[in-house]
């Protein structure tokens, strides 16, 4: 017996402050699920161009008066977004929206001090989310360097599960073999594949597809048992043992500190003098050059030839992009390319660069799973969003928090969307990738993966 709750499907009222890089995204992805957005910022010009562009309102002010907040509609709006670049501005925002209305709120926070008190600050302020893109950025290419063949690793059921993005090399065993053949000769044994790009185009496998050279998969499986599958198929999964970076900003300093932490050598080469000095005290154990690392002298007498990896973290996507292209031709390293602007993403997809980060990607990607499982009803909770392949597939994670027509009914006998997947079950600390005879649980955390987008609820999954 299940509870049938009224599904509150309306899209949410939004404030959005900030019309940067991270507030265009964030209006885009929310105004295309039927959100009510509404910007303010201080330019006007900014302002105009986005709310033209995806036809919602604008208000040219300050984010944290309150008198503009008003003018917003604060007192009638279910939720506030403050990516300012100020972390002390964003915060503000956040307590008068709190104080004036009664809606949640997220604060953009990018600067280590604040990071290190996020849950303090989100706890004392009462914001539903505390987001730093330069942490979140950071934490994904430290995951890729811990598995470098992979293109992309992506983490649910509290890094139990993982979802893994990798390019099939030439004469690799997988080519000419179907699916099916891989489950009875005991290769795919406890993984499954999710997601096939070929030729630009995406797919959610059948038994019956069959894998080609140059094909981008992505996969599902525990931890240890992604690592057996990789070496059954012949690549390596030992993590990097060495990482230069250039730039030392926010995103290096948060990096250099995970890798430190995991063994991993680092290396950062940046121009100012007094951000080395400080970076040399904030990370003795890193090495800390003070230089030009876009000369191409200066990265050949620091060893790039020799690097086991390699990460641009500047400021100017041109500069990350360049040094990448040199890096891939000097050497065998590792690289991971950050870029913060997407206007050219097509352009920078068939550069071939191998793995890509977007901050602001992975910031939004946070805030939309929030704001789905906000207008959800109580029968689950999305924990994690994910879009793959550009945004064609999304990867999502479901809390069952309440019985529902798909718990405890086997899963070949539910009613499923097509171009859908169930990967993954995490139950009671255990990955389980399902096959028709399991049933999902309440308490379970379910991953889907799908060519459709705007899933609020684990319910969206049926016909």
């Amino acid at each position: 017996m299940f509870k049938t709750e009224s599904r509150k499907k309306e899209g949410l009222r939004i404030i959005i402050v900030g019309c940067g890089k991270v507030g265009a995204t964030l209006t885009e992805k929310l105004s295309q699920e039927g959100h009510d957005i509404t910007l303010l910022d201080k330019n006007p010009t900014k302002l105009q161009m986005l709310a033209n562009a995806y036809d919602v309102m604008g208000i040219v002010g300050n984010g944290a008066s309150y008198n503009t907040q008003m003018e917003a509609g604060i007192e009638d709006s279910d939720l506030l977004i403050a990516v300012t670049d100020s972390d002390e501005l964003n915060l503000l925002c956040c307590t008068v929206a709190k104080r004036v209305g009664n809606c949640a709120a997220i604060a953009r926070v990018r600067t280590p001090d604040y990071s290190a008190e996020s849950a303090y600050l989100q706890e004392k302020l009462g914001l539903a989310l505390i987001i730093n893109p330069e942490l979140e950025a950071a934490r994904e290419v430290a995951r890729v360097l811990c598995l470098p063949t992979a293109l992309e690793v992506n983490t649910f059921a509290h890094g139990q599960a993982e979802l893994i993005k990798f390019k099939l090399p030439p004469e690799n065993i997988l080519i000419g073999q179907t699916i099916a053949n891989l489950g009875k000769e005991g290769i795919s044994q406890n993984i499954l594949i999710c997601a096939v790009e070929r030729g630009g185009e995406v797919t959610i496998p059948d038994g019956d597809f069959r894998f080609a050279e140059g094909d981008f998969l992505s996969f599902v499986a525990a931890r240890q048992d992604a690592r057996v599958f990789l070496e059954k198929i012949g690549f390596a999964t030992k993590q990097v043992h060495d990482t230069m970076i250039i730039g030392g900003g926010k995103a290096a300093y948060y990096l250099a500190k995970q890798l430190l932490n995991i063994g991993i050598s680092v290396k950062i080469i940046e121009t100012n003098t007094a951000r080395c000095e400080e970076l040399s005290t904030l990370l003795p154990k890193a090495i800390i050059i003070n230089g030009d690392g876009t000369d191409e002298e200066l990265l050949k007498e620091e060893g790039i030839e020799y690097a086991d990896s390699f990460v641009p973290l500047t400021g100017i996507d041109e500069e990350n992009i360049l040094l990448t292209l040199y890096a891939r031709e000097v050497s065998n390293a590792k690289v991971i390319t950050k870029v913060n602007r997407i206007n050219f993403k097509n352009v920078i997809s068939h550069l071939d660069l191998g793995s890509v980060v977007y901050p602001r990607y992975i910031t939004a990607e946070a805030i939309i799973a929030y704001v789905r499982a906000k207008k959800a009803s109580l029968n689950s909770n999305i924990e994690t969003l994910y879009h793959m392949f550009d945004s064609r597939i999304e990867a999502i994670e479901f809390l069952v928090e309440e019985p529902s027509e798909i718990t405890n009914v086997p899963l070949m006998n539910l009613e499923l969307k097509k171009n859908l997947l169930i990967c993954c079950i995490y139950r009671k600390g255990r990955v389980i990738i399902p096959s028709g005879i399991d049933s999902i649980m309440v308490g379970d955390t379910v991953v889907v993966v799908t060519t459709y987008s705007g899933f609020d609820e684990i319910q969206d999954i049926l016909l």
